[in-house]
């Protein structure tokens, strides 16, 4: 793994736990603020433009579900506690925090947070967003999320077998939260950095209800604060004067663009219209990369492309379509041709070293193509489908070029090799979720990105009634191995779980992503964490 990869999040967190004392880190205030070298002249005017690539769903922490929403939360709000760039726990709303047995948790905010809006931020705005996110009426992408860190009651409250105020988490009073967990994890303090979890203003949501993110009444706890949103044109924000951290932010404005084309992309990173651009035309990508150089940044991601299946529509029912689809994918031309940033080809959804790990792979993956597309027409052929009764699939995928070209690839694959129809449906991000989550699709794109360095991360999203399981997929041996993995955070039970999901095929990998970036060179303190956020606070603008 490489050394900018997070560490993984056992030896890490396990450093906090042996101690079970409060952790202040006051001296580390700085290793998450722009630090401006020695000798840098800064520009007089510190704004940045950033594409976002798509228009976000939603600012609400409790309504969002992907880097399209997250990538500006991660801006606009702090949690309790984030990563360094070396993976290690720093303080950002708390300033401590202690445990005795690994099962309740103290944490003490720091003294005079402040909301964007001037208002004090309190222990009781966090229990008030937990328990938001968990209310089976607020009906969150991430509902489960609190149930898959074993908050106590939390699965009990998103069923609605409980009341919200029965969740394991309370204030001691304005400045102290305690939070109860029903069995001790190893990624406890890790899960927290996930931009789901940052608390919001219970004041603001109670007054403006669902529409407390709009322009007037958007209250965040950031660097950053909402000062212009014009849908899919842009969406503006202003440094927050009454963020904790302020003095050491240096960016004044922070711009986000919704640009969906490539081509466009690149024209305006090229005219100097943006700052940090994807990496332009998948067709132009070397030449780019020869004109542009150190321009061109490329790091290492967590995060696993797929195509879902929605496993309750026949005939995805038939385990046996399923995997003839998942054997018939020439993942190497995709990864290496359709693409040819860096992707790595993947045969199951844990990338490699993900927590620390080394998995066992499927047997197929050491197939030969030729090998793989055999087993995949007999498979379909048992399932009934040949040339004269052909498997036709329809294919659901949000806007984008690179999404396209895959989607086409894809199909053409499948009819060239099995004889298989593919209907292509294109839909704007936020329509596709819908569309998503209504379970009106056959096989729909998708990415999931790691909410922390874990295989839980990616395997528990597929366990039965998890609201981020998109196939539907259920399985009770799956399970109960992912239950044991998260108390025990055992290789085997992991190994058998991964095992079992690659064999019932919910969902098609494709690739490993990597993190492709234009940016410009006057852009200083530029990093991208593993998970794909860029913190506009770290970066400045140098003079050019």
């Amino acid at each position: 793994m490489q050394p900018y990869i997070i560490k993984s999040i056992i030896n890490e967190t396990i450093k906090v736990l042996s101690y079970s004392v409060a952790i202040i880190l006051g001296s580390l205030a700085l290793s998450h603020a722009a630090i401006v070298p020695e000798g840098i002249t800064l520009a007089d005017k510190q704004e940045i433009t950033r594409n976002n690539f798509s228009e976000p769903a939603s600012l609400d922490p409790h309504k969002s579900e992907s880097d399209v929403e997250f990538n500006i939360i991660h801006d606009f709000f702090d949690g309790l506690v984030y990563t360094d760039q070396k993976g290690n726990i720093i303080p950002r709303l708390a300033e401590s925090w202690e445990t005795k047995d690994n099962k309740t948790w103290i944490f003490h905010l720091k003294k005079g947070l402040k909301w964007s809006d001037d208002s004090p931020i309190t222990a009781h705005d966090v229990v008030f967003s937990w328990r938001r996110l968990v209310d089976p009426d607020t009906i969150s992408p991430y509902g489960s999320y609190l149930e898959s860190i074993h908050v106590v009651n939390a699965n009990d409250v998103l069923s609605g077998k409980k009341k919200v105020e029965e969740l394991g988490v309370k204030a001691l009073d304005d400045l102290t939260l305690e939070v109860q967990l029903e069995k001790p994890i190893a990624y406890f303090l890790q899960a927290l950095t996930h931009p789901t979890m940052v608390p919001i203003s219970e004041k603001v949501v109670k007054r403006y209800g669902d529409k407390w993110t709009r322009l007037g009444a958007f209250v965040g706890s950031g660097p950053f604060t909402l000062s212009e949103w014009v849908v899919n044109e842009k969406l503006v924000g202003v440094r927050n004067p009454h963020y904790w951290d302020d003095k050491n932010t240096v960016i004044n404005k922070v711009t986000y663009l919704p640009i969906t084309s490539d081509k466009a992309d690149l024209n305006r990173y090229l005219a100097g219209e943006e700052d940090i651009a994807r990496s332009g035309p998948l067709e132009s990508f070397q030449s780019i990369k020869q004109k542009l150089g150190d321009q061109v940044h490329i790091t290492p991601g967590l995060a696993v492309y797929y195509y879902a299946f929605n496993v309750e529509k026949p005939p995805f029912n038939d385990v046996r379509v399923r995997q003839a689809l998942n054997l018939a994918l020439d993942r190497d031309v995709i990864s290496q041709k359709v693409l040819g940033h860096g992707q790595i080809s993947a045969y199951d959804i844990l990338p490699p070293d993900i927590g620390g790990f080394n998995f066992k792979r499927p047997d197929y993956a050491s197939w030969t193509q030729e090998q793989r597309i055999a087993k995949a027409k007999a498979l379909l052929n048992e399932a009934g489908f040949n040339q004269s009764n052909p498997l036709t699939v329809n294919l659901l995928y949000n806007t984008l070029e690179s999404h396209k070209k895959i989607a086409i690839a894809a199909s053409s694959m499948w009819k060239k090799n099995l004889g298989v129809n593919v209907v292509l449906h294109n839909q704007e991000w936020k329509v596709m979720l819908d569309t998503m989550h209504q379970g009106n699709f056959e096989l729909v794109r998708y990415t999931w990105v790691a909410d922390f360095n874990s295989p839980i991360s990616f395997l528990d999203i597929f366990t039965s009634g998890n609201t981020q399981n998109t196939p539907k997929y259920k399985n009770k041996h799956f399970d109960n191995l992912i239950f044991k993995a998260k108390e025990t955070n055992e290789l085997k039970y992991y190994q058998q779980a991964s095992d079992i999901f690659n064999h019932d095929v919910p969902v098609i990998p494709f690739y490993y992503y990597v993190n492709v970036k234009l940016v410009k060179p006057y852009v200083g303190g530029y990093y991208i964490n593993p998970t794909g956020y860029i913190s506009t606070k770290d970066l400045y603008i140098i003079q050019h």
